[in-house]
């Protein structure tokens, strides 16, 4: 996971747009781990308490705004916590965004305290997640949190 670090500082570093630069990270992310299916970011939608889709990969959703407190993505809106669900169908507050997604990790992104987004990452394998995969996203939503 080292490796992708470092291509990913090369994204961040780029003259690129943010929003590019948040698109090339989810295509690294879908193109280098297997059990990453859908990679995508939500962020919060101005002054109201709701999440926007921001730049994914992956299946089309039709979950672009999602309310806090709903689903895995507006429960970690509320909680500031990342939520690890190894099977998603053992989980009652699941918004369902594919037949195929078994389970999913969700990060906070964090300015200055405030939460601002967060990464969303689905698998259509139970339990894939291990500390390497957190270890990873911390990695990323840290580097987000300076170019927003």
């Amino acid at each position: 996971m080292e490796s992708l670090n470092k291509r990913i500082d090369v994204i961040f570093e780029g003259q690129i747009s943010v929003e590019e630069k948040l698109q090339k990270v989810c295509q690294l992310l879908s193109d280098e781990i297997s059990h990453y299916n859908w990679v995508g970011f939500y962020f919060k939608n101005g002054d109201k308490n709701e999440l926007k889709l921001g730049p994914y990969v992956g299946a089309e959703t039709d979950h672009t705004i999602i309310p806090y407190g709903k689903g895995i993505c507006g429960q970690v809106a509320e909680s500031n916590e990342t939520f690890v669900v190894p099977d998603v169908y053992a989980q009652d507050n699941y918004l369902a965004c594919s037949i195929e997604t078994k389970a999913e990790i969700v990060m906070p992104i964090f300015k200055n305290g405030e939460n601002i987004g967060q990464i969303d990452i689905d698998s259509h394998t139970i339990d894939p997640f291990t500390d390497a995969d957190t270890k990873l996203l911390e990695y990323i939503c840290n580097k987000v949190s300076e170019i927003i």
